[in-house]
């Protein structure tokens, strides 16, 4: 009722010379879409009865209901190792499942990483205040033991690859662990995102050759990176 007696205050807004009650009108409407908004970005399978209560924190805590990091994480890999692949034949498919498997597993320790560094911001953030470690679901302990445990099977996926990948592999990590502070001290946050979201697109080339090939892997890269900027 209260909507459609704003309806009608607007429709009869350049007849009308109360600019107050219109005003008024104008942010009860855009009031209702926000808290429309808000309860559909809440809905997630997360949350289902399905799932286990003690579960669910960590869960959230990795985004495990929003991928598409995981999918940025991931498409890289796709490119390079497509560029490695010879003429005439299709990128090994048990090789893209490696690298599926550990966009979604270092994605998820990504997110606990930067939860770790901005708990005492988010608490004051409405995005972010609902998050496990902010609203106090979760201790910093039990985020760091899960953080293990992500890191653990991270590191399970790169020893199947050949020796040159885990070394590259393992020299992201560094970019991971910083990101985050990033948003603190610099305007371009981005471009660290994007220097370790692309790492693919030099780790793709790696486990089809064993080899660096800069020619081929640094401009994939950079084009990568500017991708996500």
């Amino acid at each position: 009722v209260k909507f459609l007696n704003c309806k009608k205050q607007i429709n009869s807004f350049i007849n009308s010379n109360t600019i107050t009650n219109n005003i008024q009108c104008f942010r009860f409407i855009h009031s209702i879409k926000d808290n429309n908004n808000n309860k559909t970005a809440s809905i997630s399978w997360i949350d289902s009865s399905l799932i286990p209560y003690r579960i669910k924190p960590y869960l959230h805590l990795i985004r495990a209901d929003k991928q598409i990091g995981s999918w940025l994480l991931f498409w890289p890999c796709c490119w390079s190792v497509a560029l490695a692949t010879p003429l005439n034949q299709l990128p090994d498919g048990i090789l893209l499942a490696k690298f599926l498997t550990g966009a979604i597993i270092m994605r998820g320790a990504g997110c606990i990483i930067n939860d770790l560094w901005d708990k005492d911001f988010d608490k004051n953030v409405d995005r972010t205040k609902d998050r496990p470690l902010a609203s106090g679901q979760l201790t910093v302990p039990q985020a760091l033991i899960f953080l293990g445990l992500q890191l653990s099977l991270g590191l399970g996926v790169l020893v199947t690859f050949n020796i040159t990948t885990i070394y590259l592999g393992l020299c992201s990590m560094p970019l991971v662990i910083i990101y985050p502070l990033m948003k603190r001290y610099t305007y371009w946050p981005q471009l660290v995102l994007g220097l370790a979201f692309n790492w693919g697109a030099l780790v793709g080339w790696t486990a089809v050759y064993d080899s660096i090939s800069l020619n081929h892997m640094i401009p994939l890269y950079i084009s990568g990176v500017c991708w996500t900027l």
